[in-house]
């Protein structure tokens, strides 16, 4: 594959490393891999979603992640079937889902810019709080996740799954976002040098806000359409957290910041579902999978990221300046003459 191309195409990795898990599923199965694929299609909406506000989160620069989203998406789910069930209204309890993620983010988002404490920390905190609630509320928990709604997740027409069509929809929105919009040159700007963008004016800490804000909105809506599509559990979250982070490195998101890519997301959410599938088949043990996720992680990341790494840290030579007495020299020849 041409170097120069997924330069300029970073996301190009994840989707190659998808379609040789289904092949090598093909391969293994020797069925027809139309299922498989729709499958997969019917799974990665919900990771894409939730790493589409972790991409954001990243993008703001070193340091900036968020570890709250595992316990929001079990939140959420608790909190958006309970509030479907009681008022008979699927849309209100998917809008209940979001407000527990922005809720949990703008404590994050107090912690982190208020407070001065550190992303990683503020979001965990804040994620902790979430869980004692989750458990609260999972405790005679008897509510059903509405029937509508389940329907309409679970719809595939020509075989293609609505919400896949649904989400990719939001994922161009997101490229509008950070392409067309003055948030999104910001956050980008932000993500980059965050004391050139304070210096040239730009809201840095009103970008950052607004970044963790939409994450915590985006794992809120996962959790809701997720406890819809399987059921409300306390760790309903736990896979998405790594995944949600790992789904955003691998995609070509810079993990320093700065670069965002959505589109890879979407790829790199292929390729983890296909992983899991591919697993399962062959009935590895736990040990053996998280083994074999973390080589072929490891791996994608390396032709994603690992030869511009090299090229950035390898030392260049520098023409060496002329030594100021020998231009003194100079100088002083041309004034006598």
């Amino acid at each position: 594959m041409n170097l120069r191309v997924t330069r300029s195409r970073p996301w190009i990795w994840g989707f190659a490393a998808a379609a040789l898990i289904w092949l090598v599923i093909l391969a293994i199965s020797g069925q027809g891999g139309g299922q498989t694929l729709s499958l997969a299609l019917s799974l990665a909406p919900y990771l894409v979603i939730v790493g589409l506000g972790q991409m954001l989160v990243v993008t703001a620069g070193p340091g900036n992640i968020d570890v709250s989203v595992a316990p929001v998406i079990s939140l959420a789910g608790f909190a958006s079937v309970a509030v479907s069930a009681g008022t008979g209204s699927a849309l209100a309890g998917v809008l209940a889902g979001i407000g527990v993620g922005l809720v949990v983010a703008v404590v994050s988002t107090v912690a982190i810019l208020g407070l001065a404490i550190p992303p990683i920390i503020a979001t965990l905190a804040a994620g902790l709080v979430a869980s004692s609630v989750t458990l609260h509320l999972a405790g005679g928990f008897t509510a059903v996740p509405d029937p509508g709604l389940r329907e309409l997740l679970n719809l595939r027409p020509l075989g293609v799954p609505a919400l896949a069509v649904a989400i990719a929809a939001l994922t161009w929105l997101t490229v509008v976002l950070l392409r067309r919009t003055v948030y999104g040159r910001s956050l980008i700007a932000v993500g980059q040098n965050r004391r050139a963008a304070e210096r040239a004016g730009v809201p840095v800490s009103r970008v950052i806000a607004t970044a963790y804000l939409l994450s915590g909105a985006l794992a809120g809506l996962t959790g809701a359409l997720l406890a819809t599509y399987i059921a409300p559990s306390a760790d309903l979250g736990t896979r998405y957290l790594l995944d949600s982070v790992a789904v955003v490195v691998i995609g070509g998101t810079l993990i320093s910041g700065g670069r965002a890519v959505p589109v890879g997301v979407w790829g790199a959410a292929l390729f983890f579902i296909l992983l899991d599938g591919l697993v399962n088949l062959v009935g590895w043990s736990t040990a053996a999978q998280n083994l074999l996720k973390g080589g072929l992680v490891l791996f994608v990341l390396f032709l994603a990221g690992g030869g511009d790494r090299a090229r950035s840290t390898a030392p260049r030579l520098r023409r060496r300046p002329r030594p100021a007495a020998a231009t003194t020299t100079t100088t002083g020849d041309n004034s006598d003459g």
